[in-house]
């Protein structure tokens, strides 16, 4: 049986959360969706740093969910210089993989995040340090999205690139 590994990655407000939210209720059984947040922060309640254990955490509930017989879907900010090495060990581990880099500008990123209810959790300050301009894995066929493509175009997108390959 073939495993697919699906990862979306961006900035904070770029739409990953909501993006995967979708494709994981229309993709059915057998998907194991796994959200760098909830890891990190209601799981582990670590901070994002270098090093830290939910990069390992990530890394071993993919291999387990593959191992289970699940496509797994990582959506996550997943910066390339703290998770970067582990997603590209966890691509070479998976018989099909589809990257997607959802790239917003910093403006439209804070416009987003004001629209947002968790806007009162931190300001434009803590967004200027967190955010990263053009945070690519690098990896053969990561795709950049930037923020003129819908959140509807997104989900298509991507349906279209996993079932092309069934």
């Amino acid at each position: 049986m073939s495993s697919k590994l699906i990862i979306i990655r961006g900035n904070s407000a770029s739409g990953k959360s909501t993006v995967a939210s979708r494709l994981r209720s229309q993709l059915g059984e057998k998907v194991m969706f796994l959200q760098q947040d909830v890891l990190r922060r209601d799981i582990l309640k670590v901070e994002d740093k270098e090093g830290n254990p939910v990069i390992g955490l990530i890394e071993q509930l993919a291999i387990y969910g593959k191992n289970s017989g699940y496509d797994v879907l990582l959506e996550g900010i997943l910066t390339n210089s703290k998770y970067g090495d582990m997603l590209r060990t966890l691509l070479s581990k998976f018989d099909e993989t589809h990257v997607y880099y959802l790239g917003i500008s910093f403006d439209e990123t804070l416009r987003r995040h004001n629209l947002r209810h968790q806007s009162s959790d931190f300001g434009e300050a803590e967004t200027r340090e967190w955010w990263r301009e053009e945070d690519y894995l690098g990896t053969d066929g990561e795709k950049i999205l930037n923020e003129h493509v819908s959140e509807d175009d997104l989900v298509s997108l991507i349906l279209k690139d996993i079932q092309r390959k069934q």
